[in-house]
């Protein structure tokens, strides 16, 4: 039927649907129906098309000069987007203009426009000509009701402020009112013929009144999901709640070993645990312990496909969305004091320079002493009397992992691990889910110490499979891009700080030398967020590239195989491979970089939720603090303005256009020089602010300026002579941004009335020698 239907399409030209079926003969009621449902297939793989006064059209032959590239379009809230073709290569602009309705995510394919100019700087720009997928598939938000459209019950708009166009629902049986957060499925995308989404209802997900409604409809948008399906209980609820004897048969019993937990006080998976203790030949032998979550999981189950389809636990402010079902984490799979529990181990001999040189990795049987805290061992670690009295059993253990914890530390700084500690916010929230304080989390010697020894076993497992030469899932981090650590560079120089290296052969020692020297410094931790930005994302592979944050030849991820999906992968092939036939390599070999794939893109996921729910929550935090000044350092400079932290992590925006005067900016420097006081900001500055305002719906703060004694002042620029230097009014860049701002009418002498005035303004409060308070664009 589709070769009729192009057939007759060819030789007439566009036909209105009934003369398009009186030509295929398709005269009864039956007929027609069939051919309306072909028809709506084929424009939904886009073999046809629907001109504007509705008749049915072959789509336009492409041109053949024309070459064609197809990549993922990412939308900018502006209206123009990017189009990401290749990891290695960057990304292709599309303007708003030649977006044809494209939305985030989608694959689309598209045409060169304009090549790149790598003198110039500029990026190709490129011209969307089809949507081949579609990435939105559902929708979350609050329905608005809408008389104007009575064919619909009303229109929902997405949080996801990449998509502009209302989301109208079709009506249901259901009657809403308007209070409800609802999930939609996506059926028509916006079009040349409607600039709207059409949805169906799905589900009611709550009201818009109901506690935590904020966080849940942003896990929702994302499909994290908290409830799981019947069949993935009921066979959960068939694990059996203690191991049995059978169960524990050819496992190593570790049950008389001193053997402790180290977790957060608030934490209820308790997955794994440690045990330690110094041979006769001085070395040491550390045992990392981990919950053998595959031998509950079998591969293929509804509980193994519903993790694979989770990737990992999603943490978010108040609540945990788990992988697994608590039956399993919480109960058989933790690793509760003094208890029978099956785990994996990786137990190594570790010398005096933190090599290991012995190892055994396989099934064991544990029951662990104490539940110990992080407060606890560091307590202990500090002196306090009365934690070393009450743990006194494993005081010695606990001063013996300390030593160790410093000899992997100084290992790992040796073979060039590069240090990305950064403050890391805690946002508390009371019963209501309001948040209540944003508090730094603390990481004392306990929690690195735990660190470092999960480190040492994920590392050894990995080796031990890419020394057998076996199918595995590893833990990558490749080597940075020349271009971004040569913006790194920038950063690090216009400290006055001298780089040893270039982009292209910097070593990894050079760049902890530069951390070292500047880790007193009030900008270090600026810097530090700028090293983690300029490195590669982490990700799964079946291919061993090893990992370069860390400085480690082989890396994977073993120890948490309660929350992550790779995890439970290797501790499935630690299991197998004890018994490897050429039928489970070949298998594993065939699965493994699907799932590395997937599992990436997961965890992607897992990362962009939790950032979202953290802004909205900061910014919802903040909002009655508007009007008030506080301290703060420049985090990041721009060509539209500069972003400013405060000590308690929350992050806003200066726009360049509520700045008192002209700006320039340097991008080498990545610095902003005000034209005529010679006011100056840099990365790592410090700073006074003014919050202006904070919106919970898009997580955006805004502040303002505020002269102080902390000012920088230095020579005002004159004229734009210096190339480095860039001026700060509307442009191609500005357009291709989204940010433009007005320019005034100029005079004869080359300034805008506006302008002058607004010099005179600043002379008389003292700004024009830099002095005193300047009164903002937006006040005057």
């Amino acid at each position: 039927m589709k070769n009729e239907i192009k057939n007759v399409l060819e030789s007439t030209g566009p036909l209105p649907m009934d003369q398009l079926a009186d030509r295929l003969g398709f005269l009864k009621a039956k007929d027609f129906t069939s051919l309306v449902k072909v028809i709506s297939k084929m424009e939904s793989h886009k073999e046809l098309i629907f001109t504007r006064d509705g008749k049915v059209d072959l789509p336009p032959k492409k041109e053949k000069n024309s070459p064609t590239i197809k990549g993922i379009f990412r939308a900018h809230k502006n209206g123009f987007g990017f189009v990401t073709v290749d990891a290695e290569e960057d990304d292709l602009f599309v303007g708003r203009n030649d977006v044809n309705h494209a939305i985030e995510g989608d694959t689309v394919e598209v045409t060169i426009k304009k090549v790149a100019d790598r003198m110039k700087g500029t990026a190709a720009e490129a011209k969307v000509i089809d949507i081949l997928e579609h990435a939105l598939k559902t929708a979350v938000g609050l329905l608005i009701l809408d008389e104007e459209k009575p064919k619909y019950a009303g229109y929902i708009k997405s949080k996801n402020q990449k998509i502009s166009q209302p989301i109208y629902v079709k009506k249901s049986p259901l009657v809403l009112t308007g209070t409800e957060i609802i999930k939609v499925d996506i059926e028509k995308y916006p079009s040349k013929k409607h600039d709207f989404f059409v949805a169906t209802l799905r589900e009611v997900v709550g009201h818009k009144d109901d506690a935590g409604i904020d966080v849940l409809e942003v896990l929702e948008s994302m499909d994290i999901v908290s409830e799981f399906p019947e069949a993935v209980l009921a066979e959960a609820n068939r694990v059996p709640e203690v191991p049995s004897e059978e169960d524990m048969q050819g496992r190593l019993d570790l049950r008389q070993e001193i053997t402790f937990t180290i977790d957060g006080a608030d934490a209820k998976d308790l997955d794994d645990a440690v045990h330690i203790k110094q041979l006769k030949n001085g070395n040491i032998e550390l045992g990392v312990h981990i919950a053998d979550v595959s031998y509950y999981v079998r591969e293929s189950s509804a509980l193994d496909k519903e993790a694979l389809s989770r990737g990992t636990s999603v943490y978010v402010t108040d609540r945990v969305v788990p992988m697994l079902p608590e039956r399993l984490s919480n109960g058989i799979c933790s690793l509760n004091p003094n208890v029978d529990r099956l785990t994996q181990s990786a137990i190594m001999e570790i010398d005096q320079k933190g090599r290991v040189v012995k190892s055994w990795i396989g099934q064991s049987v544990i029951k662990t002493t104490f539940r110990m805290t992080y407060s606890d061992v560091n307590d202990m670690l500090a002196g306090d009397s009365e934690k070393i009295a009450d743990f006194k059993a494993i005081m010695p253990s606990v001063e013996l992992m300390a030593k160790l914890h410093a000899t992997l530390e100084s290992m790992r700084i040796r073979r060039g691990a590069l240090n990305f500690d950064t403050s890391e916010a805690k946002i508390l929230v009371n019963k209501d889910g309001l948040p209540v304080d944003i508090v730094l989390r603390q990481r004392g010697i306990a929690e690195r110490m735990i660190e470092s020894f999960m480190l040492a076993a994920n590392e050894t497992v990995a080796e031990h499979f890419a020394k057998l030469e076996l199918p595995f899932i590893y833990r990558i981090h490749e080597e940075p891009k020349s271009e971004k650590l040569q913006k790194f560079i920038d950063y690090a120089t216009s400290f006055g700080l001298t780089v040893y290296g270039t982009a292209n052969s910097i070593s990894q020692e050079a760049l902890q030398d530069l951390m070292e020297r500047v880790k007193d410094e009030p900008y270090a931790e600026v810097l530090s967020m700028m090293l983690l930005r300029s490195m590669q994302q982490a990700r799964y592979s079946e291919h061993n590239h090893g990992h370069y944050g860390l400085g480690a030849e082989f890396y994977t991820h073993f120890t948490s195989p309660i929350r992550r999906y790779p995890d439970l992968l290797v501790h499935r092939m630690v299991r197998e491979y004890g018994n490897k036939t050429d039928e489970k390599v070949a298998h594993f070999e065939s699965v493994i970089p699907e799932i590395a794939k997937q599992t990436s893109s997961l965890e992607r996921r897992a990362i962009e939720a939790e950032r979202e729910v953290e802004s909205m929550k900061k910014a919802e935090f903040m909002q009655e603090f508007v009007g008030e000044e506080f301290d703060g350092v420049v985090s990041s400079v721009v060509k539209f303005g500069l972003f400013v932290e405060l000590p308690n992590t929350v992050e806003g925006l200066i726009h360049i256009t509520n700045l008192p005067e002209f700006f320039h900016y340097n991008e080498r420097t990545l610095s902003l020089h005000g034209e005529k006081s010679g006011l100056v900001f840099r990365v790592g500055q410090s700073i006074r602010i003014k919050l202006m305002r904070s919106d919970k719906m898009t997580g955006e703060i805004d502040f303002a300026h505020v002269a102080s004694d902390v000012d920088i002042l230095e020579k005002p620029i004159k004229g734009e002579k210096n190339d480095n230097f860039r001026r700060n009014r509307k442009s191609s860049d500005d357009k291709k941004s989204g940010f433009t701002r007005k320019t005034d009418k100029k005079t004869s002498s080359g300034k805008s009335d506006k302008k002058k005035a607004f010099y005179k303004e600043v002379a008389k409060k003292g700004g024009k020698n830099g002095k005193g308070r300047r009164t903002s664009r937006r006040a005057k």
